[in-house]
């Protein structure tokens, strides 16, 4: 076998581990707080540092990766990672928690962009580079099967630490065989890393980030609009110093691109519209269906398998098709799932719904990381690679924050008037007070009728999204096999 597809094997092992640590956290929650003795302030931020730090550092850390070398960087941050999954195994108090969560985000930012910068460093071929982006896309995926399967048979057998030790073995095996198998690559014409865009960037995305979770989960309030607010006018002020600097933390001539624009705008509106949906799936089968977390997730299986194929199949389908079409054609394939779920009346329903919208995702998934990675030159494929997972953040934070927010309106406008103070909270907090299940049913039909709404809307947006998809990339020649003059 070739020593770059070994190399890919060694990027992927991360890749999974960084998706199964988010999940896995889900089941580990209980355990740990009532062993650390965690209030729910500080559960919250047990769950949500990750995210914080994880999308504030995408950008320092891939642009950083093009300065100091991605290898390089990839192999700190597979040590940072380590040592604080440790830190957070045996952490003896909430902070202590809260603090190794933080350093985990802030090494995770280093892992996802490296892996994907050093994929299209390893694959200069076209059809090479979607194929290894497919297999990487698949192993960021599994993570939401895995972790909560490893996780559950964890905690069965062993106390809640051991959930985040997953994380030793696999980072000690890429500090063992990454020098080996993995090249490395740096622009050795990059100036000083500019530490006032660094603050900048963090005083940019972070308040928007906190101010989008806040929205989603207490609707409109002033607190989080004033972070947005706040955020959006130090992202002004970033944008701005870099068009001065001569070596910007983030090069904006990046989005002269069309490809690198369209791709990354398409899949931010696709992760916006489609990913905010599994937030109310997930509590569908639970809430509505009265599923065990365990058994909801096995109805997620189509779905995570659905994905699994389209990911894999899409390189090969841009082989003979215009990647505009193939990633418009995917998202009617998912328009067709979002009208399923705002019709269904059922569990197979709601399930087969999501596994057409994840099939239909893949083409968007893959060839758009595809186009904007490989858009953008050798040298800036950090920078790149960290805009794509920042874009992803925020779609599905906002996603989440707007559609949900619909949902949440919805479901109160259909609740009966007598409806009382829990049942009109949420249908989460209602279900968790242990109402009778004959009070329960209007709000279980209420949240029906909210994700009914939100899967219809969705559907509409996301045939806008796919016809100007498809115009705006249609320039682009199906993927093509380099000759040995164009790999030279």
């Amino acid at each position: 076998m070739n020593t770059k597809w070994i190399g890919l094997a060694v990027l992927a092992l991360p890749t999974l581990l960084i998706s199964i640590d988010v999940f896995v956290l889900l089941l580990a929650l209980p355990h740990l707080s009532a062993e650390l003795g965690a209030g729910s302030t500080e559960q919250l931020w047990i769950m949500d540092i990750y995210g914080f730090m994880l999308a504030g550092f995408l950008i320092t850390m891939g642009t950083l990766g093009d300065r100091i070398g991605r290898r390089r960087l990839l192999l700190i941050g597979a040590t940072a990672f380590g040592l604080a999954s440790v830190l957070a195994a045996f952490s003896t108090s909430p902070a202590m928690l809260i603090a190794a969560r933080a350093l985990l985000g802030v090494a995770g930012a280093t892992i996802a962009p490296s892996t994907l910068a050093l994929i299209s460093n390893m694959f200069t071929d076209p059809r090479q580079r979607a194929t290894a982006i497919s297999v990487w896309l698949v192993c960021f995926m599994s993570g939401a099967v895995v972790g909560p399967l490893v996780g559950g048979l964890l905690l069965e057998h062993f106390w809640w630490g051991a959930v985040f030790l997953l994380g030793v073995p696999v980072m000690a095996l890429l500090l063992a065989l990454g020098p080996a198998l993995l090249p490395e690559y740096r622009d050795t014409a990059a100036g000083r890393l500019d530490l006032a865009s660094v603050a900048l960037s963090l005083a940019a995305i972070l308040p928007v980030i906190y101010g989008l979770k806040e929205l989603a989960k207490d609707g409109l309030r002033a607190a989080p609009l004033l972070a947005i607010g706040m955020g959006l006018a130090f992202g002004s002020a970033f944008v701005r110093r870099q068009r001065l600097l001569p070596d910007p933390l983030l090069d904006l001539r990046l989005f002269a691109s069309r490809a690198f624009t369209a791709s990354l705008g398409a899949m931010m509106s696709g992760t916006l519209l489609m990913g905010a949906l599994m937030m109310f799936i997930t509590q569908y089968f639970q809430l509505v269906g009265g599923l065990s977390p365990f058994v909801a997730g096995l109805w997620m299986l189509p779905a995570v398998a659905a994905s699994g194929v389209a990911f894999l199949l899409s390189p090969f389908v841009a082989r003979r098709v215009r990647p505009a079409y193939a990633i418009a054609g995917g998202m009617m394939v998912s328009i067709a799932g979002l009208l399923l779920i705002s019709q269904a009346e059922g569990l197979v329903a709601v399930a087969a719904g999501f596994a057409l919208i994840n099939l239909g995702a893949g083409p968007m998934v893959v060839l758009g990381t595809d186009l904007v990675v490989g858009s953008a030159p050798p040298s800036r494929a950090g920078s790149a690679a960290a805009l794509n997972e920042t874009s992803g953040e925020f779609g599905f934070a906002l996603g989440i924050a707007v559609l949900g927010s619909i949902g949440t309106a919805v479901y109160r406008a259909a609740l009966p008037a007598d409806a009382g103070e829990a049942v009109r909270e949420s249908l989460a907090v209602a279900v968790a007070t242990g109402l009778d299940p004959v009070r329960l049913e209007p709000a279980r039909a209420a949240f029906t009728t909210g994700m009914h709404t939100v899967a219809g809307i969705s559907a509409v947006l996301l045939l806008g999204v796919a016809v100007l998809t498809a115009v705006l990339l249609r320039q682009i020649d199906p993927l093509r096999e380099k000759t040995p003059e164009q790999v030279a």
